[in-house]
């Protein structure tokens, strides 16, 4: 076989790199670690079996069968944590390579979707300036398409967004002109920009829009004297008497239309297209991942672009140039035939300093990321995420099959998005009944069965056969708002738990299904996310167990002479000890792991067993949850603590009152225990569960000062603290009785 001739080796060169990517050198140690802590875990779970097989009282044998059972739940959840440890890498893309490899003209046409649901929980002036920051994308404005889904069906919401189309004829080409970064009016004329006149100019302007939607929204609806043309007034006569939140037909709005708006220099727009399916009392909703299917089939009829991009309502793009990051993976011809969806971490603004209620998710977002990205099955998080058309329709080897040809991802429409007959498909398509006896939600679109379709959908996505990258660049692609306070931070995982369980406890289980079509290892972490809620029962285990035999006088650990007690410091030490260093290694202060490890436990005792409770009910047929959307409204004096780093509980919760108890409870045990060894000098026999209850104690600091010490509006509400008193006498009762018993 002849070779290349001298000239051919002299002349070529290799095509520019698009993105490259590195095994980080931490790998080997993890899966070290890995190998000696495994080792650590089954010699703990023998010494348990020895134990039990070697009760001599009912009392030890029911004590050590619960230590039993919550270290094998420790140890399988701390298995599925490792598999993201076993290959993390970092990519890097480079756009500016990208107009060498391919023609401006050559990029895929792209359509965004912005999610929202409730004007007064998500104010329409964040989702304006969500859209505004995509539509300002350096990117052919002929190529990009902006859909707002509504699924509140407010016409506050739309009257937002037609003020928001006439403000946008100006910033658009103001940030393309000044190459500004931050194409997010709110965030930029937040910053200091003061002195240039073009840009006072704006935030004259913006304020203006700003202030005239708030005060629609404060008043409720859109008065006579805020309709200027006709064709307003048509689109808000769609809103009747008999016009509800819950039953109301299609509303699609076409606000701006690329080729025929243009801004103020003469060039062309992004399309702006309001949605809201219909909805109908008798007709199942399907909530976020409804209203994402409901765009979906409405946006192909329309503009049908290969890319899409899901964005929540609060989380707005912080990087111009961040589609071009995105096609330096999906136009690379060594990954694109199977590369499903580039995912962008959720970063936040407004996180005080030490992040008290870890709301920046460090572990989730940032760590176990790289981990699954290094088997390319990154999970789908719900936003920030770009996906391949193509990949809703099925496997990438499978056919693809629609009911009506314009539905197919390969559909070219070559119609003005205002026809009537675009408009009246795209209307039939947005029906609430549409998907009846369809494969939409199983086999296609974004999938239902769970209360996270986010992660319902990229996980079935991977299974199958569909692959997916981490993109982490340095400047942040997009920012969101995160919740600042703790009922909020507790409902809202209560509800993950809850629908993750949905999935990882059902027949699409990762822990079988997934490690069928995945592997063991993408399987595990999938598993990782899947079974949040079973992290309640060691949690609560070891935040009560020790602390009540304490109470009552019975040791359950090996005394600090036994050679088992340095398996205990060992496992201890080894698991808190990695999970310190890759906080580090992610550029993250050790206060901040302090408060995330801080408040792992906190929701262990109370979103994640309210969540495995909620579940297990609901498996009987008693349903006690549905889909609340997590208010993005700040209050002034909330905002002010929650900066200076106090915890924000104000409200009568259920989910605080196994926090007060477990305050309480390991404040007594420690109390009493430390008594009882300087009575009895028995420190040997009680130090492990002296150290626990201390160790808790620390961590519920903020709780002990929020019972006592504070009086603003955020201390914990006294009919709290009175239940959960009550309770905590009602458990040590309840507990001292059999021990008394057995004993």
């Amino acid at each position: 076989m002849r070779g290349p001739s001298k000239s051919s080796t002299t002349h070529s060169s290799p095509p520019p790199l698009l993105h490259t990517l590195e095994v980080m050198r931490r790998a080997g140690l993890n899966r070290v670690f890995a190998l000696v802590y495994t080792c650590g875990i089954l010699a703990l779970l023998y010494h348990h079996s020895l134990a039990l097989l070697h009760s001599t009282t009912l009392l030890s044998f029911s004590l050590t069968l619960s230590l039993l059972l919550s270290d094998a739940v420790l140890a399988f959840m701390w298995s599925t944590t490792q598999s993201c440890r076993m290959r993390p890498i970092r990519r890097r893309a480079f756009p500016e390579n990208l107009t060498r490899v391919v023609n401006e003209s050559q990029f895929p046409a792209m359509d965004v979707f912005v999610c929202t649901a409730d004007p007064f929980k998500e104010p329409p002036m964040s989702v304006v300036n969500t859209a505004l920051s995509v539509m300002a994308y350096d990117y052919p404005p002929e190529k990009m398409s902006v859909y707002v889904s509504d699924d509140g069906g407010s016409e506050l919401t739309l009257f937002a967004f037609m003020e928001a189309a006439k403000f946008a004829a100006h910033w658009l080409p103001f940030c393309r002109m000044n190459r500004i970064e931050e194409r997010c009016p709110d965030a930029y004329f937040g910053s200091n920009q003061a002195g240039v006149f073009e840009a006072e100019k704006l935030k004259m302007m913006y304020e203006s829009m700003k202030e005239k939607v708030e005060s629609v929204v404060e008043r409720g609806y859109v008065g006579e004297e805020c309709i200027t043309t006709e064709h307003e007034r048509e689109a808000f006569n769609k809103w009747t008497i008999g016009f509800t939140r819950q039953d109301h037909p299609t509303v699609i709005q076409v606000i701006l239309e690329s080729g025929q708006d243009k801004d103020v220099l003469g060039h062309e727009m992004p399309n702006l297209v309001y949605l809201s399916r219909q909805k109908s009392r008798t007709s199942p909703h399907h909530f976020k991942a409804g209203a994402l299917n409901a765009l979906l089939r409405v946006s192909a009829t329309m503009t049908n672009a290969p890319v899409v991009l899901t964005l929540d309502c609060d989380m707005y793009s912080n990087d111009p140039q961040t589609p071009l990051q995105v096609l330096c993976y999906l136009l690379d011809p060594s990954s694109a035939s199977k590369l499903g969806y580039v995912q962008f971490p959720q970063r936040f603004y407004g996180i005080n300093k030490n992040d008290i209620y870890a709301g920046e998710y460090t572990r989730l977002v940032h760590v176990n990321s790289m981990g699954m990205d290094g088997f390319t099955c990154m999970n789908y998080i719900g936003s920030g995420c770009f996906f391949r058309r193509r990949a809703f329709f099925g496997g990438p080897s499978t056919l693809v099959s629609s009911e009506i040809p314009e539905l197919n991802p390969d559909y070219v429409v070559n119609k003005s998005i205002r026809s009537q007959a675009v408009l009246k498909l795209a209307h039939h398509v947005a029906s609430c009944n549409y998907e009846s006896h369809t494969k939409w939600g199983s086999k296609m679109g974004f999938r239902y069965g769970s209360l996270v379709e986010d992660y319902n959908t990229g996980y079935r996505l991977q299974c199958e056969g569909w692959r997916s990258v981490f993109c982490n660049p340095d400047r942040a692609a997009f920012f969101g708002a995160t919740p600042i306070n703790l009922n909020d931070v507790l409902n809202q995982t209560k509800r993950w738990s809850i629908g993750l369980l949905e999935v990882g406890l059902s027949k699409y289980s990762p822990v079988t299904f997934g490690t069928w079509y995945m592997g063991p290892l993408v399987g595990l972490s999938y598993s990782n996310y899947a079974l949040w809620g079973i992290w309640s029962i060691p949690i609560t285990t070891y935040a009560f167990l020790p602390q009540l035999a304490l109470l009552n006088g019975v040791s359950i650990f090996p005394k600090v002479s036994n050679p088992w007690f340095y398996l205990y410091v060992f496992l201890f030490l080894g698991a808190y000890g990695q999970d310190c260093l890759e906080f580090f290694l992610v550029g993250r202060a050790v206060q901040r792991w302090w408060n995330d490890q801080r408040m792992w436990m906190i929701r262990g005792v109370s979103s994640y067993l309210f969540g495995f409770i909620n579940y297990v009910m609901d498996s009987f047929g008693i349903s006690v949850h549905g889909f609340n959307v997590t208010s993005k409204v700040v209050d002034d004096e909330q905002s002010k603590r929650y900066h200076q780093g106090i915890f924000e509980f104000g409200v009568p919760s259920p989910l605080f009152v196994p926090l007060v108890m477990t305050a309480i409870i390991n404040l007594m045990s420690f109390l009493v225990g430390l008594m009882g060894v300087i009575r009895y000098r028995n420190m040997e026999e009680r130090f492990v569960q002296l150290f626990l209850s201390g160790f808790v104690m620390v961590n519920c600091w903020p709780i002990y000062e929020a019972m006592v010490l504070r009086t603003d509006k955020g201390r914990m509400p006294m009919k709290t603290t009175k239940i959960s008193i009550l309770l905590t006498l009602a458990l040590y009762l309840v507990a001292s009785l059999p021990i008394t018993i057995w004993n």
